[in-house]
């Protein structure tokens, strides 16, 4: 059996399950916080360098190294064997996720809800937007892809073609979109931020995932991410308490933000699944290829959102405001998307195996 099976993860677990009543918590308790000890969360907000939160940045390394600590680059080879279903995963992903969520962002923001969001914000909110947009779920996808019965290589192939992708075409695209919407883009902070939270991340994950296996296989792998799960979680929450007590006074000022910011995410989330769903389906594409394409078109890679959003517009911003909507609606939503794509499979019985694309060659 491969690897990539093997290192298969269990099914969502139940923090990852109710993660949005944990988001809800940490609302309560950063504006409780924000409130009661604002000179705490102002010598927060000042430890910073080169527009970079210092305490933030730490928080987001613990998240995001243990989930590139999952990601086999050496399935890129694969990728050959995977065709169709890659072109439907870097489709949506780079040519239409980012492009339609900055059209639904301009839509509910600058026209449907413009009369009831604060007006010196609208750019930052569609910024904080265009940011949840433009990177790919890195490791929630894994869950999803298990949940629907998704082909282990196909997810593991497809989260580090698009790993590699986003090395390079993050910032550019976020650049021409916030420049298409009239935003300054401060391109020093922005390429910055892709250096500290994509780059650097990368690196020091993929040697320590190296030496891992070399020293002790993939025993010593799985053990290592056990130990690093709490820490994650921990350092997701924590950030989430620390950008609620900064935003707590517009929310309480408007609480029906939230709500609102919401709205486009969730459109693009069914929006983007759909299209990956049909062309998976009109290219004759198995449903355990299928279900991994249009997941990973649905999801995004909030934490790196939150991050990038911190850096470029501020930990009081909309940008983050925003992104942290992503982070609130993600589960329930996606979890919705799993449902229907396996209520749905009987739409690919005539696609044949997976087996018949040339790609399981290493599953037994």
């Amino acid at each position: 059996m491969s690897d990539a099976v093997l290192a298969a993860p269990a099914p969502i677990g139940r923090f990852a399950r109710y993660l949005s009543l944990w988001v809800g918590l940490c609302i309560v308790v950063g504006i409780a916080l924000g409130h009661g000890l604002p000179g705490v969360f102002a010598a927060l907000a000042r430890a910073e360098i080169q527009h970079i939160n210092l305490p933030v940045a730490g928080l987001v390394w613990l998240m995001i190294v243990p989930m590139l600590l999952k990601v086999d680059f050496a399935q890129l080879a694969g990728v050959r064997h995977q065709v169709r279903g890659i072109g439907v995963t870097l489709l949506v992903n780079w040519a239409i996720k980012p492009f339609s969520m900055a059209l639904l962002g301009w839509l509910f923001v600058r026209h449907v809800f413009a009369g009831w969001l604060p007006l010196d914000q609208h750019d930052s909110y569609i910024a904080g937007l265009i940011l949840l947009a433009a990177a790919p779920c890195t490791a929630m996808v894994f869950v999803w892809s298990r949940l629907c019965g998704g082909e282990p290589n196909f997810t593991l192939a497809q989260v580090a073609l698009n790993d590699t992708i986003m090395v390079v075409a993050f910032a550019p695209i976020v650049a021409l979109l916030l420049g298409v919407a009239s935003i300054h883009v401060p391109w020093g902070t922005l390429l910055l931020s892709v250096l500290l939270y994509i780059v650097l991340p990368v690196v020091v994950a993929q040697s320590w995932r190296a030496s891992l296996l070399r020293r002790g296989g993939h025993a010593a792998l799985e053990a290592t991410l056990k130990r690093m799960d709490p820490l994650s979680t921990i350092a997701l929450l924590a950030t989430l308490v620390l950008l609620f007590g900064f935003q707590g006074e517009a929310i309480l000022a408007q609480p029906l933000i939230i709500a609102m910011l919401a709205v486009p995410i969730i459109i693009q989330v069914y929006l983007n699944a759909g299209i990956a769903y049909g062309l998976s389906r009109w290219l004759k594409v198995p449903h355990c290829v299928a279900g991994p394409a249009a997941l990973i078109g649905a999801s995004n890679f909030f934490e790196l959102a939150v991050a990038a959003a911190i850096s470029v517009f501020g930990l009081r911003s909309g940008a983050a405001l925003a992104t942290v909507v992503g982070v609130l609606v993600e589960v329930p939503v996606m979890l919705s998307v799993v449902r229907i794509v396996n209520r749905t499979e009987g739409w690919f019985a005539g696609a044949g195996s997976f087996a018949a694309t040339g790609s399981d060659r290493n599953r037994a």
